[in-house]
């Protein structure tokens, strides 16, 4: 039986581009399912496939890429945080595959949340071209950083992706927490405390006293990247906090991702 794709509603108005990720940011995520060739079956934990978006490097003179990627699969009958984070499917299924059989590889919709981004200036060497410039460390719905032991290579942050590395990825967001503020904002709330914005989980107010249910919504943009903020910003953001409240903005992202917050 072959693998059915999952369709999902596409709202162009809502793809961003490769450069525009936050963490907190709850994405859809896909990759077209492409032609390639089995170069292992399945064992206890991985398929390897020929890869084929990528070129092998070979002007690195350190390490040299054979072509080949392994993807997590479970074989075993049980099933480990590393298995459950792999983004990338095959059809066939892995268990039917063996050495030599022509499958295709791609990514269903997969609704993710990210941990992490990074930049790369300059571009990340590896092993294959072209040389990535942007990581982006995602969690599949479903999972959170804490289900993921410390001595695992995912370290509880995720699946990396790197966006413009020639792996024809779209990126759908379906929520950004707090999309009108910027790290290190200042911000004044609904009763007198003043907070500063360290990301969607990361509040920490001025008052030294515990942070309870967060910041009371409305908000009162003070300062942007340390001096005082425009008409225009402070505007946006109080039009973004003129409705609902942190704890709801927690409890829609949590509804979307099955997952704890990040701190």
């Amino acid at each position: 039986m072959r693998l059915k794709e999952p369709e999902a509603p596409v709202y162009p108005d809502r793809m961003i581009d490769e450069g525009d990720f936050r963490v907190g940011d709850v994405l859809s995520v896909a990759c077209p399912f492409t032609v390639t060739t089995v170069e292992q079956g399945a064992t206890w934990d991985h398929v390897s496939v020929r890869w084929p978006w990528w070129e092998i490097d070979t002007g690195n003179e350190f390490a040299h890429w054979n072509g080949v990627v392994a993807l997590g699969v479970n074989s075993s009958g049980s099933i480990s945080p590393e298995v459950e984070a792999e983004l990338f499917r095959t059809d066939p299924p892995p268990e039917q595959l063996k050495a030599g059989d022509v499958c295709r590889v791609g990514v269903p919709p997969t609704v993710v949340h990210v941990t992490d981004v990074e930049h790369h200036d300059p571009p990340l060497e590896t092993v294959w071209l072209p040389r990535p410039t942007l990581t982006v460390t995602v969690l599949p719905r479903g999972l959170s950083y804490r289900e993921f032991p410390d001595e695992t290579h995912l370290d509880g942050s995720g699946y990396t992706i790197h966006p413009g590395d020639g792996i024809p990825f779209t990126f759908e967001l379906l929520m950004r927490p707090y999309a009108t503020l910027q790290v290190g904002d200042e911000v004044a709330d609904a009763v007198g405390r003043a907070w500063r914005f360290g990301g969607p989980w990361d509040w920490t107010a001025f008052d030294g006293e515990p942070s309870g249910a967060g910041p009371a919504w409305p908000l009162v943009l003070l300062t942007r990247a340390g001096t005082p903020c425009s008409v225009e910003d402070a505007e946006a953001v109080a039009a973004g906090t003129a409705k609902g409240s942190h704890q709801e903005t927690i409890g829609e992202w949590m509804a979307l991702t099955e997952a704890s917050p990040t701190p």
